[in-house]
């Protein structure tokens, strides 16, 4: 499709919500404003898209809450877009609101949707990662993950101050999926004395080391992700085994680190991917994630998204050098 002839495109946020998915919609319409632009907005996902619940978007709108977490326009897993006849109605829709290009707001398993939507469909797809997991290639940060580790910090610093106060052994559980992003950056700069971590074999060698002889006025604070093949319920228990003399408790943060005001980081990644998604429509670019890579803008093709952002060595020594 001639770039000239693009003139309404359609947004959507799909699969987990993040902090900053508003302010990367704001973004998505005053560009396509300035552009001449129509923006359209489906709520609830794919969901939305098969059934047709669209609303019109405004900047001057959407300025008022890109400092809200979550999104309004929803979000939803969608079982029967997986379905070939799910995305021929997601077409008709296309077709009947003369949508011209499609951004999506999501993790991989969102732009693996639209990998095979493009197999029936013709229009621009472009892709936001939005994920506090983190565990998207062709970015160094996804959409909502600076945002989820200074929530973890926030209450992970308060629990360890009830810790200090009993001299207890906490486990805290954070979110990431099968990534450790999030337990690697807030086990570090809460000074856990312990961090496990999907990747990682190692760590829970450590662990067992220190916490065999432990019997120490201070706390002792091991942040888990929620993805390590142990979990905080075997962690517990494989400590109770080697020092069961600990007072021991447990504590999963949960869905707490998926909401609450975006941090300013998460605020300006939005704004520039907002912006870039539509400019690489402008451009002619098709079914590929804009990202950042060393703090430039990049497109990496839906086909390698699915490849998962991996911890880099440097992240790996921190590990080791904190967790011995």
């Amino acid at each position: 499709m001639s770039t000239n002839k693009i003139k309404h495109i359609g947004v959507f946020t799909s699969g987990g919500d993040s902090p900053g998915m508003n302010a990367t919609l704001y973004a998505i319409a005053k560009t396509a404003e300035a552009n001449g632009i129509k923006i359209s907005g489906f709520r609830k996902g794919y969901e939305g898209l098969i059934d047709g619940d669209l609303i019109t978007l405004k900047s001057h709108e959407l300025k008022k809450i890109t400092q809200k977490g979550g999104t309004i326009l929803k979000t939803a897993r969608s079982k029967r877009f997986m379905e070939l006849e799910g995305r021929k109605k997601a077409l008709q829709t296309l077709k009947a609101n003369n949508i011209d290009a499609l951004i999506a707001i999501g993790g991989d398993g969102t732009f693996k949707g639209l990998l095979a939507f493009s197999e029936i469909c013709d229009i621009p797809f472009i892709g936001i990662p939005g994920t506090i997991d983190n565990d998207i290639s062709g970015t160094d940060y996804t959409l909502g993950f600076d945002s989820a580790v200074n929530t973890a910090i926030e209450n992970i610093d308060k629990i360890k101050d009830t810790a200090e106060s009993h001299n207890r052994v906490f486990i805290v559980e954070v979110m990431g999926r099968d990534s450790g992003y999030i337990a690697i950056h807030s086990g570090l700069m809460v000074g856990a004395d312990a961090i496990l971590i999907p990747e990682s074999g190692k760590d829970f060698i450590y662990l067992l080391d220190k916490i065999k002889n432990y019997d120490s006025e201070d706390a002792f604070l091991v942040v888990v992700s929620e993805g390590d093949e142990l979990g905080a319920e075997l962690v517990s228990s494989k400590i109770k085994e080697v020092n069961p003399n600990v007072d021991l408790r447990i504590t999963k943060l949960g869905h707490v680190q998926r909401g609450g005001n975006p941090s300013a980081l998460d605020r300006m990644l939005g704004i520039r991917l907002g912006v870039a998604a539509v400019n690489a429509i402008s451009q002619g670019k098709k079914n590929a994630m804009v990202g950042i890579l060393n703090n430039q803008l990049h497109l990496t093709p839906f086909k390698e998204v699915d490849k998962q952002h991996q911890v880099n060595t440097e992240l790996y020594e921190l590990l080791e050098l904190f967790g011995k």
